[in-house]
């Protein structure tokens, strides 16, 4: 059975479902089936691929919090958790493990590392990229603590999970709904797209929240499940922070006519596929063989989270964020003239079209150093 045979099975999906079961399904899934998608290798790079100083740029600020969480602790030896949520394989954390095992040994020691990933096969490879760094692991499943007090960590997580996609009309809001002839083998040729009535009220509620009035023709996503992972987090969280990494606007800006056709792609190969190919729209071609991915919207992620009693501390560009941190590293010259770092902070790349979200729990409003060169998102 394949994807399209599904479809068929269960009628009209939306957008969101036809995702769920294109990236994240236990068979079909374009997650699911391999414990590594990014890389040159891979279809897409993200900030880990540039190699290991965005890890100990990581580690310096997590560092830090550790500190501040410990100078409010009435315990002795606070527990220090770090969640990393969508780790993959790990590699991430690794990178930030080594380079504490390097130059901050007493931080290296508190850890208690939590690898939060809906990969098996990711899940699998994690004892190997860690290596001995292993020995601070304390789980590693698909789903976030019962409860934590330190940092969670999500690196381009909220952009994967899945997306409704509506569209305007001169009659009100429709909801994009995939539907087709499973007689043959799913591709994009069989499978097609519909509208209908929205599938929950939730989407135009989501809409009214943000004051947000969408012309006719407009196009957009709308991520509930973004939503429902950021309340969840912090319910979870009884002390710390929450960095999370990830390309995306303000409401205002993704909401808006420069973005009136959606931000729904698909990437293969280190190559976005396009708006559109043979009269169906690329994500819907090759379904479980492709990454599809849609822009944050930063504004729903934060008011959910405040929502919660989380505090927004700062969100940021990448740029500014990894400026903050870059003279707090061991030997910041170094690192400054390190090839890596010219590719994390490249403005119209990695550096201004990844945002840094950064929110507190029972921690005050602490000048953090990731904070301390600009904060401002562009």
């Amino acid at each position: 059975m394949r994807i399209g045979d599904l479809i068929r099975e269960r009628g009209p999906l939306t957008v969101a479902a036809f995702m769920e079961l294109a990236l994240y399904d236990s068979e079909f899934g374009y997650y699911a089936r391999a414990g590594q998608r990014s890389g040159r290798a891979g279809d897409f790079f993200t900030s880990v691929d540039v190699g290991p100083l965005f890890g100990e740029l990581l580690q310096v600020q997590l560092a830090e919090m550790r500190r501040l969480l410990a100078a409010g602790s009435h315990a002795p030896d606070p527990a220090f958790d770090l969640v990393e949520a969508g780790a993959g394989n790990g590699r991430l954390s690794a990178d930030i493990l080594r380079a504490a095992r390097s130059h901050d040994a007493d931080f290296y020691n508190a850890v208690r590392l939590h690898l939060v990933e809906a990969s098996a096969a990711a899940r699998a490879a994690q004892p190997a990229t860690l290596g001995e760094l292993g020995e601070r692991l304390t789980a590693s499943s698909d789903a976030l603590p019962a409860s934590f007090e330190g940092v969670l960590v999500a690196n381009e997580l909220l952009d994967a999970l899945p997306v409704h996609q509506v569209v305007m009309r001169e009659d009100g809001l429709r909801e994009v709904y995939v539907t087709g002839d499973c007689r043959a083998p799913a591709s994009a040729e069989r499978l097609r797209l519909v509208e209908g009535p929205p599938s929950t009220p939730a989407l135009g509620e989501y809409l009214d929240r943000l004051r947000v009035a969408l012309e006719p023709g407009w196009r957009v996503e709308i991520n509930l499940r973004a939503l429902d992972w950021i309340r969840d987090a912090a319910r979870r969280l009884t002390r710390g922070f929450m960095i999370l990494i990830d390309y995306g606007h303000e409401a205002g800006e993704l909401y808006s006519l420069s973005h009136a056709t959606g931000t729904l792609t698909t990437y293969a190969r280190h190559q976005s596929a396009g708006p559109e190919s043979n009269g169906a729209p690329a994500w819907l071609h090759d379904p479980g063989g492709r990454d599809i991915t849609a822009h944050v919207d930063f504004t729903s992620v934060r008011a959910a989270a405040e929502a919660e009693g989380l505090a927004t501390l700062g969100l940021l560009d990448q740029t500014y964020f990894v400026l903050g941190l870059l003279p707090a590293l061991p030997d910041p010259q170094s690192a400054i003239r390190n090839p890596q770092s010219k590719t994390l902070l490249m403005p119209g790349g990695l550096g201004s079209t990844h945002k840094v979200l950064i929110l507190g729990k029972g921690v005050g409003a602490p000048a953090l150093r990731c904070c301390s060169f600009k904060v401002r998102a562009t």
